[in-house]
Formats: structure tokens, sequence, C-alpha cells
């Protein structure tokens, strides 16, 4: 018996002894779609579950690992009840991944990492089989509701918070485009002055005009800056994302406020001549009042007919016969360049009512009978 026990003692003492949470290193002698055996030196063998190698639940192990590689994996249990050593693959993984980032987090390194996940709050990144949580707020400089256009790409972060106990090593993407912005801005501003033209992206579309993107800074286009003529809505005029010329029209601290209305395309370059007293034109209705209409000549160019310019007849208001997007044809009866103002008359254009042509008939006709009236009396008295 005592021979027998030392025969067992010596042949338990030959293989290495293991603990849980121990890092042993193996060889693969049998691998299924969901399963991976490994010798270990041990008395047992070690047993990797498809769980317990990766997150990926369609993965198939035969096609990662093959019989007579080598790897490393983590004790989870020594003895799993059939005498069998339960490893891990995956949790080795990321404990080397979270000892990077705990690392990357200590010196402030910059990382570069494909977003694996999009979250109601945020983006899952996997980084060395670790996962990284950016938060909503941190993942750009400016609110985004939709974040799926960052699935599956590569983003630069920086480690905010490391603390894998409690599952929290937090990314920060927001700082980096700060950074990054700063950088351009302060070129920006050392390379453009007022006047300049320049090419930039809409960024943001408001009612009261548009945010477009010069590099790094955001610049102001106002709506009354968009056309040298009315523009309705901004929405109607650009898009996000549109690439746009605009004009440096001033720079005031950090706020830069820009125009697309360029001076050699001013309408009333050429305007005194186009528009001269006298001169027959025609343009559309673009708004009225009670006092008249204001006819668009061209974009930029609006001129007032009056209400007691449109006809012969008494009117009331413009209205009463004309409506916005009218095309109308009338003849230039003012023009003052100084003001910009310039006053039509489609009156003008019109011939004098039957009525005036008439009662001047009927004077003519009563002049042409008082001298024959006149003879007749004279000769009656001399009778």
């Amino acid at each position: 018996m005592s021979e027998e026990m030392s025969f067992e003692q010596m042949l338990n003492e030959s293989f290495k002894t293991i603990h849980t949470g121990e890092v042993v290193e193996g060889s693969v002698i049998s691998v299924k779609p969901d399963e991976i055996v490994l010798n270990i030196g041990y008395k047992a063998d070690g047993i990797i579950t498809k769980n317990e190698y990766s997150n990926d639940s369609s993965l198939d192990l035969t096609t990662v690992v093959n019989v007579g590689d080598k790897m490393e994996a983590k004790v989870l249990k020594v003895n799993d009840g059939d005498g069998q050593v339960v490893l891990t693959y995956k949790r080795l993984a990321q404990d080397k991944g979270n000892k990077r980032l705990e690392e990357a987090f200590n010196n402030k390194e910059v990382l570069k990492a494909k977003v694996i996940k999009v979250l109601d709050g945020g983006l899952s990144v996997g980084f060395e089989d670790s996962r990284v949580f950016i938060p909503a707020s941190l993942v750009s400089d400016t609110f985004e509701r939709d974040l799926n256009k960052y699935m599956d790409q590569e983003i630069e972060f920086i480690i905010t918070e490391f603390n894998p106990r409690r599952r929290r090593i937090i990314g920060d993407r927001k700082v980096l485009i700060k950074e990054k912005n700063e950088a351009l801005r302060k070129e920006l501003f050392e390379r453009i002055h007022v006047g300049d033209t320049v090419e930039g992206v809409v960024k943001n579309i408001t009612e009261f005009g548009a945010f477009i993107d010069l590099g790094g800074l955001d610049g102001l286009l106002h709506i009354s800056e968009m056309s040298w003529g009315h523009v309705e809505s901004p929405k109607k005029l650009l898009h996000v994302g549109d690439t746009v010329k605009v004009l440096i029209k001033d720079i005031n601290g950090n706020k830069v406020a820009l125009s697309m209305k360029f001076p050699d395309q001013n309408p009333w370059i050429d305007a005194a001549s186009k528009y001269a007293v006298g001169n027959e034109v025609t343009g559309r209705v673009a708004r009225m009042t009670d006092f008249g209409a204001f006819v668009e000549l061209e974009a930029g160019i609006d001129a007032l007919l009056h209400v007691s310019q449109i006809s012969h007849d008494h009117i009331a208001k413009p209205s009463d016969i004309l409506k916005t997007g009218d095309t109308v044809t009338a003849k230039v009866v003012d023009f003052d360049e100084s003001e910009k103002k310039i006053s039509l008359s489609i009156k003008a254009l019109l011939p004098p009512p039957v009525k005036e042509e008439e009662e001047k008939a009927t004077e003519e006709a009563a002049d042409d009978t008082k001298p024959e009236e006149s003879e007749t009396t004279s000769e009656d008295n001399a009778e």
C-alpha cells in the first residue's frame, strides 16, 4: 500500500501545480468549433470554451486555432467537477489590454481603435480585446444626434478614467478635436484678412443664417449676406455639407462674419444704364404693401410700383389686381442711384382713357360751331 502511495505521489509530483488565476501555457491537442483542448503539463488537460475565447458567438474556433499551436490562458477552475481545468483566453487578453490601457491612461497617450458597437449613450470601442466606452457628450465638439456613422470607423481618443474593477474605462475624443481645432483656428487667423475670398463647408443652418466651417473655425453667414437679392429662407438656398465660396466681411476677436455678396457681382454697378428714366422694364412682383408693389427687376434690385401708377382707374390697394409672383412690364419714371431707389409706372405705358378722348373731341366740336353761330347772329341783326 505504501509502495502504491509512493508511486501515486511520484506521479503527481511529475506534474506541475496550478492555481486559480494563474497564467499557463500549453499546446493545442484538439480543436472543435466550440472548444479548444490544451496540454498544459498538468495531470488534467485544460479546456477553453468558445465563450471564454471570444465575445463573438458566431465564431468557429477551428478557423482561428490549429492543433499544435502554442497558447497562453488563464486558469478559471482547477477542477470543473469532471477533472478538467477550465481556462479562459478572452479574460487573459482583456487583462493584457487593460494593462495597456492603464499605461495609456497614466501617460495621457492618444490611442486609435475601431468602434465595435453604437450604444444609446455613446460608442463602444474595441482595444486589444478590452472595451472602452466613449460617452456621446465626448464623441465630438458638437452635439450629434445620430452616432451610427461611427460604426466600424477607427477613431482617436484618450483614456480619461480607468477603473476596470467597476468596468469603467472611459475614453474622450472631444478633447482631441478641440485641440486640433484650436491649432487650426490659430493658423487660420494668421492667414485670413477682411476682404479675402475663401472656401468653406456648410456646417449648420438656422433661420437667421448658416455657420460655415472654414477649417477649425466657424464663420457666420447671415441671411442678409447670402445674396444680393431677397432670401426667403437659408434652408432653401444652402444644405449641410455644401462647399461654398464666401467673402471675409469682418473679423472681431474670435468671430468671423461672412458674405456671399461679392462686390463685382453688385447689380447696381450698371443699373444706371439698364434702368434709366424712360426705359421699359419687366420684373416679378416680389411683395406688396397697401401703398404699392415692389417689383424685382433682378436679384438685388427692387423697384416701387406705387398704387397710383398701376392704372388710370382708381385702385384702393395693389392686391386688388396684382398678386405676388406676377410678371409686370412698366416704365421707369424715377431713378435715384444714391438712395438705390427706382420708381415704376404701368400707367405711363397705357393709352389715355376713352372718356378723356371723348371729352376732348366734344370740346373741339363745340369750339368749331361757335364761329358759325356768331356769323348767323350777325346776318340776322343786319336784316
